[in-house]
C-alpha cells in the first residue's frame, strides 16, 4: 500500500477532461498523456503484454500462474475526469486523521467542505481524506480505481508466491461522456468476466445502472432590429425558456433511489439560435422510452405554435441497465461479496444513479459489475477520496483473485 497514494497525487496532477464535441477517441489529446504514463509504469512492473491502442485504451494481462482452469478476470478503470467541472491545475490537499468538523478548501474564496452540507463525512472520523483546493474536481472518479488497480498489480508482479489465474487490465478514455466503450476490444480483452473499480463510498457493489441518453434540443429564432421587432423577432431563448417550463419537474436535486430524471446540464443562447443539452436517466425501459419520447413531444407542440423547424431534438442512446446481463451469471456478484467480507468489508448493493463502462461492456458480452474506490462528491470541488477506503479496495481486488482461484 506504500505506492498507493503516491500513486494517486501524481495521476490527478495530469488533466484528462474528456470532451463531447470533438468526434474523436481520446476526446481530448491530454487523456494520451495519462494512457502512456500507465503504459509504462506497467512495463516497468514486468508485464510483459501491455497494449496502447491507436484510441487511446491501455491493456496488461497477467498469466495465471497455477495449473488449475479457473476464470480468467479483468479489472477496469477509466481515465478521463468530467467536464462538469475544471481537471486542470488539480492541487489535491490531505487531511491526516479528519477531526469530523469543517474542511477549508479554499480560505479566500470561501470555499468549505463542511458535514453541514455533506452528513457523510461523519463516517471519516479519524481517516485521512484527500480533497481538492476548491478550484477544481479532484478525479477521484476514476483515478482511484487506476490506482488501486495498479497497486494491486503491483503486488501480483512482486510476490510471485500469490497465487492467481489470468488476469486482465483495462484503463479506458471517455467514460465521462458515455464513450468510453466505443473502441474497447473485449475480444482482444478475453476475459470471462470483468469488474469496474469505479464507485463510491465503501462497500459499494452495483449491478444495476441508469438507462442513459444524451439530448440536444436546437431552437431556430429570427432575429431583427428590436425597434422594428413586432411581429418579426422570434426569440429562441424564449421558445427555450417555454420548452423548459414543459418538462416535468423530475431534476436530480429532485429525485433519488430508483427515481429517473431530466438534467439540463448546457445553455447556450442568443436570438437566432439556442442549443440546450440534456441527459436523461431512469432504471426502467419503459418510463426511459417515455422521457426520450417526451422530449420530442413537446418539440411537437412547439414547432405547431412556432413553425414546422423551429425545435429539433436529437437523442443518442448512451447506455442501458446492465442488470439483465448480470443476473444469470450471478457469481461475479456473490464473489465480490464473499470478497469484501473476507477482508472486512459490509457489502452494500445499491443501483448506480450514473452509469459505467461495465454498461455497456455487459451488453457486448463482457459481464461487469462496479465495485467502491473510496470516493465521494464526484465532479465537483467538494469531490475528496478517504484512503483507508482505497486501501481496502485494493484488498478486495486481491481477495477476489483469491476467491476464483479457490
Amino acid at each position: 500500500m506504500s505506492n498507493l497514494l503516491e500513486r494517486f497525487l501524481r495521476y490527478v496532477k495530469v488533466e484528462t477532461t474528456s470532451d463531447e464535441n470533438t468526434g474523436k477517441t481520446p476526446s481530448t489529446p491530454e487523456q494520451l498523456n495519462l494512457a502512456r504514463m500507465l503504459f509504462d509504469e506497467l512495463k516497468a512492473m514486468g508485464i510483459k503484454d501491455v497494449t496502447l491502442s491507436e484510441h487511446g485504451y491501455v491493456y496488461a494481462s497477467i498469466p495465471s500462474n497455477i495449473d488449475k482452469k479457473v476464470p480468467t478476470i479483468g479489472f477496469i478503470a477509466h481515465m478521463d475526469t468530467s467536464p462538469d467541472m475544471s481537471g486542470k491545475n488539480v492541487n489535491p490537499q490531505i487531511v491526516k486523521n479528519y477531526d469530523g468538523g469543517d474542511i477549508v478548501l479554499n480560505k479566500e474564496l470561501n470555499v468549505v467542505l463542511s458535514p453541514k452540507q455533506f452528513p457523510e463525512l461523519s463516517n471519516y472520523k479519524g481517516k485521512t481524506l484527500i480533497t481538492t483546493d476548491g478550484t477544481t474536481l479532484l478525479g477521484a472518479d476514476d483515478k482511484a480505481g487506476l490506482s488501486e488497480i495498479m497497486t494491486a498489480a503491483e503486488y501480483i508482479m512482486n510476490n510471485p508466491d500469490f497465487k492467481h489465474g489470468n488476469i486482465k487490465i483495462g484503463f479506458t478514455p471517455d467514460e465521462e461522456i458515455g464513450e468510453g466503450a466505443d473502441h474497447f476490444d473485449v475480444e482482444f480483452f478475453n476475459a470471462d468476466l470483468a469488474y469496474t473499480m469505479d464507485g463510491g463510498p465503501e462497500g459499494e457493489l452495483e449491478c444495476e445502472n441508469f438507462n442513459a441518453s444524451g439530448v440536444k434540443v436546437t431552437v431556430k429564432g429570427r432575429n431583427v432590429h428590436p425597434g422594428s421587432a413586432k411581429d418579426k423577432m422570434i426569440n429562441s431563448m424564449l421558445i427555450a425558456n417555454e420548452y423548459l417550463n414543459s418538462l416535468p419537474d423530475e431534476t436530480p436535486s429532485n429525485t433519488e433511489g430508483y427515481e429517473g430524471f431530466y438534467h439540463l446540464t448546457d445553455i447556450k443562447g442568443e436570438v437566432e439560435k439556442t442549443v440546450l443539452s440534456f441527459i436523461l436517466r431512469d432504471f426502467f425501459n419503459d418510463s426511459f422510452d417515455d422521457r426520450n419520447s417526451k422530449m420530442k413531444e413537446i418539440a411537437d407542440k412547439l414547432n405547431v405554435k412556432y413553425g414546422e423547424g423551429t425545435v429539433s431534438v436529437e437523442i443518442k442512446e448512451q447506455y442501458r441497465n446492465m442488470k439483465e446481463k448480470i443476473e444469470p451469471v450471478w457469481h461475479v456478484i456473490e464473489n465480490a461479496q464473499k470478497a469484501m467480507e473476507e477482508v472486512g468489508v459490509t457489502p452494500n448493493m445499491v443501483p448506480i444513479r450514473g452509469g459505467t463502462d461495465g454498461a455497456r461492456l455487459s451488453f457486448m458480452g463482457l459481464p461487469t459489475p462496479n465495485i467502491f474506490t473510496g470516493g465521494e462528491n464526484y465532479h465537483g470541488k467538494y469531490e475528496y477520496a478517504c484512503l483507508e477506503s482505497m486501501e481496502k479496495a485494493v484488498d478486495v481486488i486481491l481477495k477476489l483473485i483469491e476467491v476464483y482461484t479457490r
